[in-house]
């Protein structure tokens, strides 16, 4: 049986560099039993060449047709690149995901893109939130609550002012269209006062024509979130939830913020005509002003209307 010798009886010496990583596949040529032009030109597979570690037989030669020539061929395993996990380099250590080349450099913490983005955050939130003000101020919801609430602006000896006006003939006609089975007016007064916002509310809307039994006139509050507190009380007692405010357009996102904040679900449906509604210089000036009184509550927590010049 041939034994994978040399023709003078003396075994093939290995080749310089064989190890790990280095096949030797033996196969036969020429003529013999079986050898046939088909056979010579199917490939080879472990099963066909034993010497390359067939199923039983590592390493051996068997088989194949008497007479054959026998040849050896060396299949090398590539040396990995340098710097792989093979060998030291800058690309040494766990390999990354296929296909990605091997492993990837961790990325350093870069701390100037952290404040180039808080930067980038502060300078950009002042603009959204304009945005946001005048975007909720064209907003018009009238879901069906449980209340409407009218917010209280000036009054004189018991009269509304024009604005205060304007919002409470906009809470009547929501009364109307069914949006809620009550209204709420609020609003205290201002030192030497002999009338209350929310009185002075009550009243015109009862003069309206709508059942005074309907209208809740809560007579405190000297600013929006002190009057949105004394509301929250009310639809606490009534076991109320829902509610629209009426308001300036440009009143409404930190009035519906506060509302939220005190537990009530709050939709806005805002004023269209009247002195704040008038002309663009004033609606530009009613937009800052606002935008700047938001950020004021959103930090401190307070419902200072901030003065700014928008000219």
């Amino acid at each position: 049986m041939p034994t994978g010798d040399d023709d003078d009886g003396v075994p093939n010496a290995p080749a310089a560099g064989y190890g790990s990583g280095t096949t030797r596949v033996s196969f036969r040529t020429g003529s013999g039993s079986g050898d046939s032009p088909q056979d010579r030109t199917q490939p080879l597979s472990r099963e066909d060449c034993p010497a390359a570690g067939g199923p039983g037989e590592p390493g051996g030669v068997e088989g194949g047709a008497p007479g054959g020539e026998e040849r050896t061929r060396v299949l090398r395993r590539p040396a990995p690149p340098p710097g792989t996990a093979a060998g030291p380099g800058r690309g040494s250590g766990p390999p990354g995901p296929p296909g990605s080349g091997g492993a990837r450099r961790p990325r350093r913490f870069r701390p100037r893109r952290i404040v180039a983005l808080v930067l980038l955050l502060v300078l950009a939130a002042p603009p959204a939130t304009w945005v946001w003000v005048w975007y909720t101020a064209r907003a018009d919801e009238r879901p069906a609550s449980d209340a409407i609430l009218v917010l209280g602006a000036s009054q004189y000896n018991g009269r509304p002012s024009p604005i205060f006006e304007e919002r409470l003939a906009h809470a009547e006609e929501l009364y109307r269209e069914g949006v809620a089975p009550a209204v709420i007016t609020v609003g205290g007064n201002q030192p030497g006062d002999n009338f209350t916002e929310g009185g002075a509310g009550r009243d015109w809307l009862v003069e309206q024509g709508v059942p005074a039994a309907d209208v809740v006139a809560v007579e405190e509050g000297g600013d929006t979130l002190q009057s949105v507190a004394a509301v929250a009380d009310v639809f606490g007692r009534r076991d109320w939830s829902s509610v629209v405010l009426v308001t300036d357009p440009w009143h409404s996102l930190r009035s519906r913020e506060m509302a939220e904040d005190h537990g009530m679900e709050a939709a806005t449906s805002p004023t269209r005509s009247g002195p704040a509604v008038i002309e663009r210089e004033t609606q530009v000036w009613y937009i800052t002003r606002e935008t700047a009184s938001l950020w004021h509550y959103w930090l401190f927590g307070d419902s200072s209307d901030i003065e700014v010049d928008a000219a």
